[in-house]
């Protein structure tokens, strides 16, 4: 195979990769709530549905419990409770129902075991204030009526323990513009990783795609920026599955930092330097201007991406113009068109 035909290939395998993105199955519309209802969430549905596959999971549904059931509730592990077998965890709280009493701890926290080890997915949504699924502050009784305590779900904190690199979310927080734009920037991250590393690459094709994703990775940790520059530095002498698990690990660490706005801006300026001497000056005045405007928030992020890119293409600046930073999802999404705070 050529080389130009064989690298413009295995770009295509990771630049059109689907995120696989484990889901509360009442997210989308599953009537398995302890109601027989659901909480289908229309963003999940009705926008994001058409650019990822979804696994979809409902703890209570896996251990038996059907829909409708009894509410269930955490509580807090008494003093000392240590039951043979079982690690000495007096820190997580116990599933119990309401009612009944019965105690599900054991059930679930085998179901997150098993689900953790298989899970191969790139980012989670779970359900927002669920026992088993909320990802924060629900509520710890101690006994009927008094709260002790917030936490995760008892299937959720596992299942994030167990995947600590691992995009996730509940709905509630995805209601928040930048809490939406970054989660769905790093499912996309992900899948582009997971299908790169499974594709037969060579080392001069993680040149390629470490240099796709430069400004996208300095605008969320510089400092992870120079590291993952050195680990691609060795590709030609480390092994090959040696690189590629370090590679991993520090590139999806590198994306659980947020961007900001201040790094967002030096990415901006780093662009404008690229190609600032094809540009005439009334060109340069107005990328200057456009990108001073989203540092003191006036305009969101899209509009000085939109110009740099639009340049970057007039330019034939082809390395700019490839940036993931500029489309790191598909644009019918357009979650880059909130103005920050």
């Amino acid at each position: 195979m050529d080389g130009q035909y064989r690298e413009r290939a295995y770009e295509r395998i990771w630049e059109h990769a689907r995120p696989r993105v484990a889901v509360s199955s009442c997210l989308l519309g599953e009537p398995v709530r302890f109601n027989g209802g659901h909480s289908r969430d229309r963003f999940l549905t009705d926008l994001l549905s058409e650019f990822v596959d979804w696994v979809l999971i409902c703890p209570e549904m896996e251990i038996g419990l059907g829909a409708p059931r009894e509410t269930l509730h955490l509580e807090r592990s008494s003093t000392g409770e240590h039951r043979p077998g079982e690690p000495a965890d007096e820190s997580e709280p116990r599933l119990v129902t309401r009612r009944t009493r019965r105690d599900l701890t054991e059930p679930m926290r085998a179901l997150a075991a098993e689900r953790a080890a298989a899970l191969d997915v790139d980012g989670y949504v779970f359900k927002a204030k669920s026992p088993t699924c909320g990802i924060h502050g629900v509520p710890v009784h101690d006994g009927e009526t008094s709260v002790a305590g917030r936490g995760p779900g008892l299937f959720a904190g596992r299942v994030m323990k167990a995947h600590p690199l691992l995009p996730a979310e509940d709905e509630g927080r995805l209601r928040d513009a930048v809490l939406r734009e970054a989660f769905v920037e790093r499912i996309f991250a992900h899948a582009r990783l997971r299908a790169f590393l499974a594709s037969g690459w060579r080392p001069r094709d993680l040149v390629v795609f470490h240099s796709r994703h430069k400004t996208q990775l300095l605008a969320h940790d510089p400092a992870a920026y120079r590291t993952l520059g050195h680990v691609v530095a060795t590709a030609g002498t480390s092994p090959r599955d040696d690189l590629a698990a370090v590679y991993d690990r520090a590139f999806r660490a590198a994306l659980t930092v947020r961007a900001t706005i201040g790094r967002n801006v030096n990415v901006l300026q780093h662009c404008l330097g690229m190609i600032s001497d094809r540009l005439d000056a009334v060109r340069r005045a107005d990328l200057t201007e456009v990108i001073d405007a989203y540092r003191a928030h006036l305009v969101p992020l899209s509009v000085p991406l939109t110009l740099l890119s639009h340049h970057a293409k007039g330019e034939h600046a082809t390395y700019l113009r490839d940036q993931t930073h500029f489309h790191p999802y598909p644009s019918p999404l357009a979650l880059r068109n909130h103005v920050p705070a």
